[in-house]
């Protein structure tokens, strides 16, 4: 168990929420520099400054000071039962109070230091780090600009080229909105979950806008990782041919994209003052994108280029601060309607429900005015899985209960001490992983290992990926005869990358396999659109052996079978964001280890990532 680092230098409620498990140390020595610097004392703005940097540590913009005493704590203070309740917490107001007279906000003598931004609401106040205000306000303006007017289109070509991409489609055609609507905007989002066809409709949007512009139309793919955009990009090549799009399109990550660079004035090579060379941007996996990465986009764009955001909101979010998809699907709509996508598409926009898909509703129906469509139907995997991923998302406690209890083929409810067919599929897939890569199939390897997958939401403790993979391992030695030794590098060896290494072009979340080139010669294979990527293992500067990960880490990848550990239902990470992601991992089965009352409290449980993008 990890125990609870704690800063010297912190005294009162500092030092005793340090202790809990609330703050880190990081937190408070961040407050107390901040402090002395600005020459702030006050120890509720302190404290409120250190819950504002754990905020952001955590994956919220801000801090919402209308609920600071929702807040989580930490893994291992949440193993000791820490008793939240039983905390010094300031009065709200009082805290408010030191913050509008702090110098951290309003400046002082110090010096014009003003590290911290209270900004008033109607639900109460925000408190910011000047750094993510300031890029949020980026995100809404850019936002806010691109959306006061509209491309010229010529409407009876994409009225031509809708007919013929989706032929046969009954209305209302979710895909067919969806492709109207990113012609006929600057900005488009696309939400869906897996398996309702938003990469087919990516495809079939560039097919509008090239048979709209010519084989000229400068196209930039791309994704959070490099597993993401090389998904991305084998999606678009299988279809290239069938719409008509140019051969040979590639995806990159968006760090590549933009241009990363060590040295130099910008992070980025493109930059607010130096854009992108594309005429439309397409990002998938939009979910994963942070607060700072999605400024960092929104301002190397070029204002006339289109911009296609793709992803499903009701996936965990960025591991970085910020939901910025689930922000830009649920804020208030600005812009105004595009008479164009009413004619080219009335029938669908006034189309009743049929059996396959759900008609728009009126909230629906405005929202298209920002560019904002939902994708519903699902297509990839089974009903089952489908229902339970739809249940879960909408909070269904009993029908999560009723589905996992069912005895469909697939999904299954197992007790956490009931492993048989946990522990066969871990042995089978590794068995299958090292036939391949011992014979020098880096392709058939990667494939092989994503026949299944262990998920954990934890990365420590009994419930954790470290504990999970120890135990496959010892389950694979055991079948095998052989001890795997993770601290070397072996054939058939998964790995999972922990860092960006931009030289190397590896990203962090990427997974990949160890494979024999022949004559003992090692290398790491990496999924990479139809060719993987080969490096020495030399070069793999943070990577680890991964026979289990948590669901995190899974994000925007797909197996044949995801068995998922669930912890105690007291456990803060259970959420219905983390169910939702685990279950939607699944192409064919998923496997729930736990028990009932785990279930039921990862559905209740939700996500509260504080946001100002979403009000507006």
């Amino acid at each position: 168990m990890t125990e609870v680092q704690v800063a010297q230098r912190g005294k009162g409620a500092l030092r005793v929420f340090n202790e809990a498990g609330v703050l880190a140390a990081a937190d408070v020595h961040v407050a107390l520099r901040l402090g002395a610097l600005g020459g702030e004392a006050a120890e509720e703005a302190l404290l409120a400054t250190a819950l504002a940097v754990r905020a952001v540590r955590s994956g919220s913009v801000c801090l919402d000071l209308s609920r600071i005493r929702e807040i989580t704590v930490d893994e291992s203070a949440a193993a000791e039962g820490v008793d939240l309740e039983a905390l010094p917490w300031p009065e709200d107001a009082d805290v408010l109070a030191a913050l509008r007279r702090s110098p951290l906000v309003i400046g002082g003598d110090a010096g014009p230091l003003r590290p911290l931004r209270l900004v008033d609401t109607d639900d109460g106040g925000l408190l910011y780090l000047e750094k993510y205000f300031r890029q949020e306000q980026t995100i809404r303006r850019v936002l806010d600009e691109r959306a006061l007017g509209h491309p010229a289109v010529d409407e009876d070509r994409l009225r031509a080229g809708l007919a013929e991409l989706f032929a046969g489609a009954a209305a209302p055609d979710r895909q067919r909105i969806a492709a109207a609507v990113a012609a006929t905007h600057r900005t488009a989002v696309i939400a869906g979950g897996p398996g309702t066809g938003k990469t087919h409709t990516v495809a079939r949007v560039l097919a509008l806008l090239v048979a709209g512009h010519g084989d000229g139309l400068r196209i930039g793919l791309a994704a959070p990782t490099g597993k993401a955009a090389a998904r991305l990009q084998e999606a678009v090549r299988e279809q290239a041919e069938e719409v008509k799009l140019p051969a040979g399109l590639a995806a990159m990550t968006l760090h590549r994209m933009l241009g990363w660079q060590r040295v130099g004035a910008s992070r980025y090579r493109y930059n607010a003052g130096n854009h992108l060379p594309y005429d439309v941007v397409v990002v998938d996996e939009t979910s994963m994108v942070s607060l700072t990465m999605m400024c960092r986009l929104l301002e190397a764009l070029r204002p006339d280029a289109r911009l296609v955001l793709v992803g499903d909101p009701d996936q965990l979010t960025s591991v970085d601060a910020g939901a910025v998809l689930a922000d830009l699907v649920a804020r208030p709509v600005t812009g105004t309607e595009n008479p164009v996508l009413a004619r080219v598409v009335g029938a669908d926009l006034d189309a009743a429900d049929d059996r396959d898909e759900a008609a728009l509703s009126a909230g629906e129906r405005d929202r298209l005015r920002g560019g904002v469509v939902r994708l519903s139907r699902g297509r990839r995997f089974g009903g089952e899985i489908a229902r339970l991923a739809v249940a879960v998302r909408d909070g269904d406690e009993d029908a999560v209960m009723a589905i996992l209890r069912s005895g469909a083929e697939e999904v299954s409810f197992v007790a956490p001490d009931d492993l048989a067919a946990l522990r066969s599929d871990v042995v089978t897939t590794a068995a299958s992983v090292t036939v391949a890569a011992a014979a020098g199939d880096a392709v058939a390897a990667l494939r092989a290992a994503e026949s299944h997958r262990l998920l954990c939401a934890h990365r420590d403790g009994p419930f954790g990926a470290a504990w999970w993979a120890r135990s496959s391992m010892e389950w694979i030695g055991a079948a095998t005869g052989t001890r795997l030794d993770p601290d070397r590098w072996y054939v058939g060896q998964p790995l999972l990358v922990t860092a960006n290494d931009h030289e190397v072009r590896i990203y962090n979340g990427d997974t990949g396999v160890v494979v024999d080139r022949g004559d003992g010669e090692l290398v790491a294979a990496f999924a990479r659109g139809e060719e993987p990527l080969l490096l020495h293992p030399s070069r793999l500067s943070a990577v680890q052996t991964v026979y289990a990960m948590t669901i995190h880490r899974s994000q925007g990848s797909q197996y044949d079978t995801v068995s998922v550990v669930l912890p105690g239902e007291d456990s803060s990470l259970l959420t219905r964001e983390l169910l939702y992601t685990a279950i939607t991992r699944a192409r064919g089965h998923v496997r729930i280890v736990g028990d009932e009352a785990s279930v039921r409290a990862g559905v209740r449980r939700r996500v509260l990532r504080a946001s100002g993008l979403r009000r507006g």
